[in-house]
């Protein structure tokens, strides 16, 4: 599993969008990204996270920054989380998991003594030159967005 480090050339992609649309990496090149992992669409701890991107998106907008959120789930489940919770910003599909692999945030997790593999909650700050100038390792999910302006200035 890859190791994405402060400093590094943020790992290229590829993915769909909610609507089935490529979203690449290199589309934002020049601009400030905010590329954040979570588990699964409509859990408590996402639904949190997500919808504090969304009260303060225009915000973050005013700052010229991008957001967007990944997880391994569907365009249809994509689509119906940002129905269900008027989310303005872009939800990556990555089904194929080649995305959380190569950000290193698909990892062993245990649950009620069950262990399985899935995606840890974390916020990457991508650049404008497309290094990875901020790694939010703990994750608040009601001030996501305040994690990020804080790091920010």
């Amino acid at each position: 599993m890859a190791t994405v480090k402060q400093g590094d050339i943020a790992p290229a992609f590829s993915v769909n969008d909610q609507h089935g649309n490529q979203v690449s990496l290199s589309d934002f090149l020049g601009k400030t990204v905010i590329l954040y992992f979570y588990p699964k669409d409509a859990t408590p701890g996402c639904t949190a996270e997500a919808c504090d991107f969304r009260d303060n998106y225009q915000m973050l907008q005013d700052k010229g920054l991008v957001v967007l959120g990944v997880s391994t789930d569907d365009e249809k489940s994509h689509t119906k989380f940002i129905g269900k919770f008027q989310l303005p910003f872009t939800l990556l599909a990555d089904t194929d998991k080649k995305l959380v692999e190569a950000y290193g945030v698909w990892v062993e997790k245990s649950m009620y003594g069950k262990v399985y593999m899935g995606t840890v909650r974390k916020t990457f700050i991508i650049n404008a030159e497309g290094k990875i100038a901020h790694i939010i390792e703990k994750v608040e999910t009601s001030r996501s967005s305040q994690q990020v302006l804080d790091l920010l200035g």
